[in-house]
């Protein structure tokens, strides 16, 4: 039930779009068009394109259905282009509210990234002690004869029978009575060494494992002790029993190995990407996995130097107490750690909502609102830095008081392409050819990127099939084949390129594989499919037969995505089996003549 109650949500999600982008191209273009006139006076017909408003590619000289998505064409007519920008739109009060559209004012304000992360709570090494036995001799009885038993300081441990011990706390009442028939004597120097004796035996027995309070109680008993109770030296818990009764130790035998878990050490794996978010000192708030709901907190103490390549995350280690014991060793937890977020010069950020920009691969465009002519938008293209909660920082392309586009904007671009303008989603001179530069890789190096692309391909079709199993199965072999993929095949400038891709695959996969949904191993799926199309643009396949690059220009709430195909039938991922057959391919990628021999591929 739950299935078909998302699939209707989504269809119905979709022609609403799809009805909003038609209505407000009609409202552009002032109504429905006139009925044509026949006879000897009618003027002559103009002529009329049809496409379709979901689909612009598709311009067509006859009215019929579109051969995407079988959706009805609609009449566009090249007048329509407008003379006000190829990137610009006015419209209407009327059409604005169609359209719905809302503006934002570009500001700046403090702003924090959060920086989501999971780890596992372990002992603190620095606390872990081993007691050994200090001197030979026998075992006769264990206070504490099994592991993971809470042991406080001066608690009693075990019973040692030991010849050395004894002659020592004879040697220490011989001293003293020594001292006693010496204190009358007149030579200092007979009394200081008696005395220096005393202190000697002292010593040794208190570095044999004696408290100064066993060791006082020999000197007043005046009667050595032929076994002694060796005390706990700390506070913690039994982790380990080397020893049982009856056992004979020597000096150096480990006796129980234990850990003070008053203070515990949260590991948590950071992305390679957000490490530039981490500081030594900031503060960490996370929340077990046996206490739900309920908040911990620590310090970040230390960074691990060097990166996990499989992974591409590094070790952050976190300082939590732990004074009632509550936590435990082996914990899974989930972190977050709030980092500000400070724009150049330190100065305070510059912020757009995150439903502003229209994000397209590596491109972000906004509309912004003339604020000399009310409802007239112009698309620009900007740099975003970080997204930081409900908004983007932005580096470059808008100044603090403008307004941009915060809701409509899509609609706004759809109803450019129903005019035939140039959309800022698919602008004509940034087509698929200039995406990436071909760089000369090696039949060998091909060959390896030809497995990775072999499990892309099998988390495409496995999100096709809105299988979310299958696709973290093939993610989780994808760093593995990247790890086959030896980048020193390729010249400087390729394998400071393919490190950059490696990255981006690694990191992608990895959310694939940890998603809990289908729509967050889509959203991964986006970032996966940026680097993969990279990679064989700017490498090439091995393979003859060619690579489809797909669009469907619906996914991630209308912003449009690209996929990858080795099939010519469109098999979406990015909806399943709501729009299977939603998208068209764009760009072909081929080996090219003599691919084989190392020569770059054929975009076209």
């Amino acid at each position: 039930m739950g299935k078909v109650k998302r699939l209707l949500t989504g269809r119905v999600g979709f022609f609403a779009v799809v009805l909003a982008a038609f209505l407000l191209g009609l409202a552009l273009r002032g109504g429905a068009p006139e009925t044509d006139r026949v006879g000897p006076d009618a003027p002559e017909a103009e002529t009329t394109i049809w496409t379709c408003s979901m689909h612009p590619q598709i311009q067509l000289p006859e009215p019929g259905q579109c051969p995407i998505c079988g959706m009805e064409l609609i009449p566009l007519k090249s007048a329509d282009a407008g003379s006000q920008g190829p990137h610009a739109l006015t419209l209407s009060p009327s059409a604005r509210k169609m359209a719905e559209v809302t503006t934002s004012l570009v500001a700046r304000r403090p702003v924090e990234k959060t920086l989501r992360m999971v780890g596992k709570l372990e002992a603190d090494e620095t606390r872990v002690r081993e007691i050994a036995a200090w001197v030979p001799g026998r075992i006769d009885r264990m206070y504490i004869d099994f592991t993971g038993v809470a042991v406080r300081t001066g608690d009693k441990l075990f019973d040692l029978y030991s010849p050395e011990l004894y002659s020592a706390q004879e040697e220490l009442i011989q001293a003293i009575k020594a001292t006693g028939q010496l204190s009358q004597s007149n030579l200092e120097s007979t009394r200081r060494s008696a005395t220096r004796t005393i202190d000697a035996v002292k010593e040794r027995l208190r570095l044999w494992g004696l408290s100064p309070a066993q060791i006082e109680d020999v000197a007043k008993r005046g009667i050595p002790s032929d076994h002694v109770t060796i005390l706990a030296p700390m506070a913690g818990v039994v982790l380990h029993k080397g020893a049982v009764e009856g056992a004979y130790v020597q000096t150096g035998t480990m006796v129980y190995e234990m850990v003070d878990l008053s203070v515990l050490w949260l590991k948590l794996d950071v992305y390679e990407s957000d490490l530039s978010w981490i500081r030594v000192g900031q503060s960490v708030s996370f929340e077990a996995e046996a206490f739900p709901g309920e908040p911990f907190e620590g310090v970040v103490s230390f960074v691990d130097p060097t990166l996990d390549e499989r992974s591409r995350s590094v070790k952050v280690r976190v300082i939590v107490e732990n004074p009632e014991g509550k936590l435990k060793p082996g914990m899974f937890a989930r972190a977050v750690v709030r980092a500000p977020v400070t724009g150049l010069d330190g100065e305070l950020p510059l912020l757009i909502p995150a439903s502003a920009p229209l994000v397209t691969g590596k491109r972000a465009v906004v509309y912004v609102e003339d604020p000399g002519q009310p409802g007239r938008y112009e698309g620009r293209e900007v740099v975003l830095g970080p997204q930081a909660g409900d908004d983007y920082v932005v580096r470059a392309g808008l100044s603090e008081g403008e307004r941009v586009v915060s809701h409509g904007n899509f609609k706004i671009d759809s109803a450019l392409q129903i005019q035939a303008g140039n959309s800022m989603m698919n602008p004509a001179d940034n087509g698929p050819e200039a995406a990436a530069a071909v760089i000369d890789a090696s039949p060998q190096f091909r060959l390896q990127l030809e497995d990775v692309l072999g499990i892309y391909l099998e988390i495409s079709a496995a999100l096709s099939q809105d299988n979310l199993d299958q696709a973290a199965q093939a993610s989780s072999r994808l760093p593995q084949s990247l790890g086959a993929v030896q980048g020193d095949l390729l010249s400087p400038a390729g394998q400071v390129q393919w490190i950059d891709i490696d990255n981006g695959l690694a990191l992608a996969a990895k959310g694939i594989s940890a998603a809990d949904d289908l729509g967050q191993a889509r959203l991964a799926f986006f970032d996966l499919s940026a680097r993969m199309i990279q990679a064989v643009r700017s490498f090439g396949v091995s393979d003859r037969n060619p690579v489809l690059v797909f669009n469907c220009p619906m996914a991630r709430e209308g912003a449009g995505a690209d996929w990858l195909q080795s099939t010519p039938d469109t098999e979406n991922p990015y909806y399943g089996s709501q729009m299977f057959t939603c998208g068209s391919p764009v760009d072909t990628i081929t080996p090219g003549p003599g691919a084989a021999a190392g020569e770059g591929p054929t975009n076209r």
